[in-house]
């Protein structure tokens, strides 16, 4: 399964999308109103996502949601509910990638690991961003 929602109940726990995913341009997996987004984005070669800058917006977060990628290793991630009961386990490998919505979660290492964390939220659509024309293609500076 390239992509796995794990529930308690009717209550997102967590997303999980494997490195073998695969997609087509934009697709998004949680809804506008997480607190936290994640989704993915696959282009051909030579597509273009125009320039823009995110606009100041306040957001108001209530709770907190993570996203963490794997980059090397093996980890055991352990579900709870709210009250701390335990649920189930999973295990993620390099190039997974998890979204932590609600509930609690503990983790093992079972390999050296390296994982990269990331929190932010909430979505607002197109009020969070300006859109604006790429710099002239002759006028790039590429460093190495």
């Amino acid at each position: 399964m390239m992509v796995e929602k794990i529930f308690n109940g009717s209550r997102l726990l967590a997303i999980i999308l494997r490195a073998n995913i695969q997609t087509q341009g934009v697709e998004f997996y949680t809804t506008d109103d997480s607190v936290q987004q994640i989704g993915t984005m696959a282009w051909p070669e030579g597509h273009i996502i125009v320039p823009h800058v995110h606009r100041e917006v306040e957001r108001t977060i209530l709770h907190t949601q993570e996203v963490l990628v794997m980059q090397r290793g093996k980890v055991r991630v352990d579900f709870y509910d709210e009250q701390k009961n335990y649920l189930e386990s999973r295990i993620l490998a390099a190039g997974d990638i998890i979204h932590l919505s609600s509930g609690g979660h503990g983790f093992v290492m079972l390999e050296d690991s390296v994982i990269v964390e990331i929190k932010q939220g909430p979505y607002v659509g197109e009020r969070d961003k300006v859109r604006f024309e790429p710099i002239d293609e002759s006028r790039l500076d590429i460093k190495s």
